[in-house]
């Protein structure tokens, strides 16, 4: 018999984001991926969402490395948090692993990796592995899918992808090779991108966008034009360059993601700017509203970002004015929605013009859509499928996609995270679970954790009441208070009869305590339970209770 291969899931399976699987044979491990997610607004004080890797590090002595298929964060934005508990190498393409090292840089985590440059159509080993490097279109350059030949076959991972049959580079999505493996060896397993595979019809093509942008900048001549697109998306960042040097507009990069990738970029031959076209965002009041176009991340309303700074009137290169036209080259991630419409509320209130995807062509989505999914399937011909990257109702899609291409439903695996399945001589089956929660990242700080995450929408919804007493537990009595403080449950000079009625069913608590012996922790208890009480019986609201007593 051939040794086993084990799938597991540690994200991107019921969620679009957290993108991260790790294959096993013969006790080695290999990463597919390694990505974070972005909050939903119910995570308060969230700013990142990563996979939970607990089972990975109990066996960090055995990762081989990490196959990275693209460089977009929901793929490579938690490798600086994983390698601060492990190290290993990093396979993947000359922009990918430049993008990969920017955030790895940044925590000062260079030591504990190494870059592995690999090119279209070669191939790794691995460990007990052998990868091989796909070409695959998508929106960010470099992008590939990766067929591992292992002891079970063939497992091919698509990648993010879309058949873009004009793609701004000329760099195609490789179907020829993936056929040629397909015909020959045979597929024995296919992992593939489910973003879009509720979508009918097939994705526009990239190029079909720059048309759309040229028109637009010559619809908006003699102002000033602001565009917003991920700063990964360096296809995208090359067709707004384009139109904008055809209506001889200096392009100026905003926001520091923005400026280190088109440097990068144009360092890699990927992007096309002559230095005459760019200059520096501090440049830009030097010339004419109709002569610039900057460019700008905050497609998604991140908090921090250019765009939503310059929304808030509070960025300190630029101020926007009713001459000021800001474009929208993007569509919301799926739980972005509320912040990005925010900020177009705002740059609105500023009297800007705003154009975005629901109101012109101006973004074409990287993920392949139903029929081009069935292409895919019709050509890779796998034994086994597991749809991947998607929320749930995607992955239940691309069964349905599978199903019509033939593949039988027995041979269909709706895996979800922390789902942990193995490919031997027998099939493909379920064999165990791993932990897969949600790790909430808060700043620089990891795992909040999810009585954190509870305190902060507590805090938001049902406010906080704090209550101060200092006691003489030697004497058995109250010395000062209770002193009573709240947020957001009552406007306290308007409510001194509610206040006093609190004040004494605390003080009976605590003198009831104090008369039974009770400790610091006792009386504190007796306090919240108190308060707690009260507040419920005449709000009817549940506050975050924060009691404090003393002793002098």
């Amino acid at each position: 018999m051939a040794p086993p291969v084990h799938i597991t899931f540690l994200g991107g399976l019921g969620e679009i984001g957290r993108n991260c699987a790790v294959l096993e044979s013969e006790g080695s491990l290999l990463l597919i991926d390694c990505g974070l997610m972005f909050p939903d607004t119910d995570m308060l004080g969230v700013d990142l969402v990563l996979p939970d890797f607990t089972w990975l590090l109990e066996r960090s002595d055995d990762i081989e490395g990490a196959v990275l298929t693209h460089g977009h964060e929901d793929h490579i934005g938690a490798l600086s948090y994983l390698l601060r508990e492990a190290s290993f190498p990093l396979f993947g393409t000359e922009l990918t692993l430049g993008l990969a090292r920017g955030r790895i840089e940044e925590a000062g985590l260079l030591g504990r990796t190494e870059f592995v440059t690999v090119a279209d159509g070669e191939r790794w080993e691995i460990g007990p592995f052998e990868a091989e490097f796909i070409p695959a279109t998508h929106s960010v350059p470099q992008g590939v899918a990766t067929a591992f030949h292992t002891s079970q076959g063939t497992i091919l991972h698509s990648g993010d992808f879309k058949i873009d049959l004009t793609p701004v580079d000329g760099r195609l999505t490789d179907l020829g090779r993936i056929g040629s493996i397909a015909d020959n060896e045979g597929i024995r397993l296919l992992l593939c991108d489910s973003t879009n595979a509720d979508q009918p019809g097939h994705s526009r093509s990239e190029t079909s966008v720059g048309k759309v942008l040229y028109n637009l900048m010559h619809e908006q001549e003699g102002r000033r034009v602001i565009t917003a697109c991920f700063a990964s998306h360096v296809h995208r960042i090359q067709q707004l360059a384009d139109a904008a040097i055809a209506f001889d507009r200096v392009v100026a990069p905003l926001g520091r993601s923005m400026k280190r990738n088109i440097t990068m970029a144009r360092e890699l031959g990927l992007l096309t700017i002559p230095d005459s076209s760019l200059i520096d965002i501090e440049q830009v009041d030097r010339y004419e509203p109709g002569q610039v176009m900057v460019l700008c991340t905050g497609s998604q309303g991140e908090p921090m970002s250019a765009l939503t700074l310059l929304s808030a009137n509070e960025n300190r290169w630029l101020k926007l004015t009713p001459q000021d036209t800001v474009i929208f080259s993007s569509h919301p991630i799926p739980g972005n929605e509320n912040a990005v419409t925010k900020v177009i509320d705002n740059l609105f209130r500023l009297g800007a013009e705003v154009i975005h995807s629901g109101l012109s062509d101006v973004h074409a989505t990287g993920h392949a859509k139903s029929e081009e999914l069935k292409l895919y399937h019709s050509i890779v011909k796998p034994e086994w499928f597991v749809p991947v990257h998607g929320e749930y109702h995607h992955l239940v899609a691309h069964t349905r996609v599978a199903e019509t291409m033939g593949t039988p439903p027995d041979r269909i695996v709706l895996a979800e995270d922390g789902d942990r399945l193995v490919l031997d001589d027998d099939g493909l089956r379920l064999a165990g679970r791993v932990p897969a929660e949600y790790i909430y990242v808060h700043g620089t700080v990891g795992d909040v954790g999810t009585g954190v995450l509870r305190d902060h929408r507590i805090l938001a919804d049902d406010c906080v009441v704090a209550v101060i007493v200092c006691v003489d537990r030697s004497a058995r009595r109250i010395v000062a208070g209770p002193e009573i403080a709240s947020r957001g449950w009552i406007h306290e000079p308007e409510s001194g009869e509610l206040l006093t009625d609190l004040s004494d069913r605390i003080r009976k608590a605590v003198e009831k305590g104090l008369a039974d012996g009770a400790d610091l922790g006792g009386l504190q208890r007796a306090a919240r339970r108190a308060t707690g009480g009260f507040v419920s019986e005449r709000t009817r609201r549940r506050p975050m209770v924060v009691p404090v007593v003393l002793e002098p």
